[in-house]
């Protein structure tokens, strides 16, 4: 059973948050920047608080006629974050993304935030793990009845 803490190990090293006393354009640069679709939002005490997405931004500021210089981040975020453990298996991480139809998922160890992953992350992943099953499967055969390539 493959987990989330495998996947953290093989992506970039850095976790990209904001605070949630910041304003949303510069949650919006820091996402274009990033060039990511969400940030995990922390509060004063560096503890996970809530996540903002372009999602949120389209439908909390664009649509209500807001302004992102003057709109906090806390004021769009969602507050009720969806997030995993390191030792949560890829299995699970995949049916909560599809039951709660979001495309990231933050990492925590306790109440620390450890990374995040995305719905892509989960997609390469495995992808690339079935590649190696099918070739180790192609081999196994290929001894088994003596043929080569």
């Amino acid at each position: 059973m493959t987990t989330v803490s495998a996947m953290l190990e093989e992506k970039e090293s850095g976790i990209w948050s904001i605070s949630e006393t910041q304003s949303v354009y510069q949650a919006i640069k820091m996402m274009k920047d990033r060039e990511v679709g969400a940030l995990p939002v922390l509060n004063a005490n560096g503890q996970l608080s809530g996540i903002i997405s372009e999602r949120d931004y389209a439908r909390k500021v664009i649509l209500q006629n807001k302004s992102s210089k003057e709109t906090q981040v806390s004021d769009i975020m969602t507050t009720e974050v969806v997030s995993v453990a390191a030792d949560t298996s890829v299995d699970i991480c995949m049916g909560l993304m599809s039951q709660h139809k979001i495309r990231h998922l933050p990492v925590v160890n306790g109440e620390a935030l450890v990374g995040i992953i995305t719905i892509g992350d989960l997609l390469k992943f495995i992808i690339r793990e079935q590649s190696t099953v099918i070739e180790e499967l192609e081999s196994y055969i290929m001894e088994e009845e003596g043929g080569e390539g």
